[in-house]
């Protein structure tokens, strides 16, 4: 598809039909994904790393003595949750290799493809005692070439300066906690209901729905250049002039961000360990799960991308729509409020000795993921238009660093909740993120040229024998 007539399409929700393709295919990546990690823990925990079975495990036993010379001599539970952590982290370090796969060999349809397949592949062999550490590798290469380069594509259908682009990944992200919502509901219920095969099945078959959604909607997706065959290679067009100093501002966001992610972040660690021990977790008369907490959290989340994407679509008729980075001062801003309703809460439980009801819950979700709609999905946005084209694929995967980065440091903090009062953990939090809100708000003013929407370079692909 001509650029031109790619940009003026508005056939999906005032965006690209490509958009449309392009979150379905996502949805359904991250309802594999997300049904596959809500029985990881229970399915090594209950069963796999169990006598009887962890011996049928190809390859397992030298695995095992790598991670206990670190860590050293494990039980059952404690090695499931290393293996998980590890697993956790390198999903957000893959995507790196995943786009710089994509920018300078094989292009991104192809890496996207291939990322999909080797994730069905991964879901598939989980099925299987002996294939689970294969099973695991299959997933993580996959998942670093599908996951970078999918959201690089959504930024490719909008040239460098249409508004539409956030918005764009505001819907990418709603359709992403859609499957968060459903995932562990199908997935988890036919694993621990039916047996372990039939749950990991499900996201497999998730997964080839999602290629073949991906395979049909490609004419509409950002074209590619032609790949030669043979001796022939691609070879990028270097960097432009400037370029070079725009990496690097990138670069230096990350550490911000992953600071500013610290309150998300902790929802899936110490949140639940201290929601646990101070909500009154009674639902309609009945005490349910901490765990339910996790879709409830996703319910609202999707609620408050959707009123985020209104939002700034009202404005923009009245006003100028502010640029990215401004966006994401303001969510991280509006992110370091979050904390503060569980201080709140905890200094509540401090002085009456009660456990405190779930409309804190709610605040403290309400908040958080308004300030989320304005922070990941945004960040995205800048990084696939403000990164170079040669390395654009790649810089989605260092955007994703931040995740690791957040999770590292979230890993550590939750420690700390043992040995501080409620009120002070939830205060640190807050102070953390407002301190990741100042800096964005410095560097908006010293980085903001160099961020601005520019004419991109034309990439014009040049072939060498």
């Amino acid at each position: 598809m001509a650029d031109a007539t790619r940009y003026a399409d508005k056939a999906f929700l005032g965006h690209p039909r490509g958009l449309a393709w392009l979150s379905f295919s996502e949805v359904w990546e991250r309802f594999s994904y997300y049904g596959m990690q809500a029985l990881l823990v229970l399915y090594m925990t209950h069963y796999l790393l169990l006598p009887g079975h962890i011996e049928h495990v190809a390859g397992f036993g030298p695995f095992r003595a790598v991670i206990e010379s670190a860590y050293g001599p494990l039980s059952p539970q404690a090695l499931a949750s290393v293996i998980f952590g590890l697993y956790a982290g390198l999903v957000y370090l893959t995507p790196i290799a995943g786009g710089l796969l994509a920018d300078r060999f094989i292009g991104r349809t192809r890496a996207v493809i291939a990322g999909a397949v080797l994730m069905a592949a991964g879901h598939f062999l989980m099925a299987f005692e002996a294939s689970f550490l294969l099973a695991l590798l299959c997933l993580l290469i996959g998942i670093g070439c599908f996951k970078g380069n999918i959201a690089t594509q959504v930024g490719e259908l909008y040239a460098a300066d249409d508004p539409r682009r956030a918005d764009a990944y505001q819907i990418y992200m709603l359709g992403i906690q859609l499957a968060v919502i459903v995932s562990p509901l199908v997935c988890g219920t036919l694993g621990q209901v039916y047996g372990w095969h039939w749950g990991f099945g499900a996201a497999g078959v998730g997964m080839l729905i999602g290629l073949a959604v991906y395979l049909s909607g490609r004419a509409w997706l950002p074209p590619e250049a032609p790949i030669l065959r043979g001796k022939a290679r691609i070879a990028r067009a270097p960097l432009a002039a400037g370029e070079g100093r725009t990496v690097l501002v990138l670069a230096l966001i990350v550490p911000v961000l992953a600071l500013g992610s610290v309150g998300n972040s902790e929802i899936f660690n110490a949140y639940l360990v201290w929601g646990e021990a101070n909500y009154q977790l009674v639902f309609f008369g009945k005490t349910m799960p901490i765990t339910w907490i996790l879709s409830f959290s996703s319910i609202i989340s999707a609620a408050t991308i959707v009123l985020t994407v209104m939002f700034w679509r009202w404005w923009a008729k009245r006003w100028t729509e502010p640029d990215e980075i401004t966006k994401l001062t303001i969510g991280v801003g509006i992110a370091a409020l979050a904390p503060l309703t569980l201080a709140a809460a905890a200094a509540l439980v401090a002085a009456t000795g009660q456990k405190v009801g779930l409309g804190w819950a709610v605040a403290f979700e309400l908040i958080n993921d308004f300030g989320f709609a304005n922070f990941f999905p945004v960040g995205l946005a800048l990084f696939s238009r403000a990164a170079p084209k040669a390395l654009r694929g790649m810089m989605i995967g260092v955007f994703y660093l931040h995740l690791f980065i957040g999770n590292m440091l979230v890993g550590w903090l939750g420690g700390l909740l043992e040995r501080m009062p409620g009120t002070a953990f939830w205060l640190m939090h807050s102070g953390l993120i407002t301190v990741a809100a100042m800096i964005l708000l410095g560097m908006r003013s010293a980085a903001g040229k160099v961020l601005a929407p520019t004419a991109e370079p034309s990439g014009e692909v040049v072939y060498a024998a």
